[in-house]
């Protein structure tokens, strides 16, 4: 009586030379600069993971932009720069998850079980949606005239960096993430502008 075999399954393709040191060397520097920089408060790090999480960004310009559009509002006039804001964060929701699928990098290995993950996709590391949301929203709010636009940028950079030094994230991480962020609010400020000259319900 012949013994059923079983096939072995392939091997998982090995990474191209060059991507390989790439990832090694963020690997590297990542876990370099995280245990640099322990003795910065955790408190701290971990304000500036609140002030860019998306379960603030969300929900609080959606409702605005809602208020805004109610018949209750007594001027009748819809913010644009908060219906831009909101295209924008819907923008990034979208593309940061189909990116994270996408790439399926996992997270670093020293990162603390106190990260709270709102959805799948939220278990892959690349790109970093801190990141991408806070200069989307720094580029995007400093391009509607507000100032001091230093502040704003500054604030993103430092909610980007603490992506690392939490250890939730690595550099190349956080540096795709800002890339992302920056051009989604570069297509923001294209949609408002055509949501404008179209004379839609947006009071420009």
């Amino acid at each position: 009586m012949a013994t059923a075999t079983t096939s072995p399954s392939a091997p998982p393709k090995p990474k191209p030379a060059l991507l390989g040191g790439v990832v090694g060397l963020d690997a590297a520097l990542s876990l370099r600069l995280h245990a640099l920089f322990l003795p910065v408060p955790r408190l701290l790090l971990k304000a500036l993971e609140v002030a860019g999480d998306g379960r603030i960004w969300l929900p609080i310009p959606i409702s605005l932009l809602l208020i805004s559009a109610s018949p209750a509002n007594a001027s009748g006039a819809v913010s644009p720069l908060l219906a831009g804001l909101v295209a924008g964060l819907i923008i990034d929701l979208a593309l940061v998850g189909l990116v994270k699928v996408a790439v399926r990098r996992p997270r670093p290995a020293y990162n603390a079980k106190d990260m709270y993950v709102a959805v799948a996709a939220d278990h892959w590391s690349f790109p970093s949606g801190h990141s991408s949301r806070a200069f989307l929203v720094a580029a995007f709010v400093a391009a509607g005239g507000f100032w001091p636009r230093e502040a704003l940028f500054l604030w993103a950079a430092a909610t980007s960096a603490s992506r690392v030094l939490l250890g939730r994230h690595y550099v190349l991480d956080v540096v795709a993430g800002a890339a992302l962020g920056l051009f989604e609010a570069w297509l923001s400020n294209l949609f408002l502008r055509f949501m404008c000259a179209q004379n839609t319900f947006l009071v420009c």
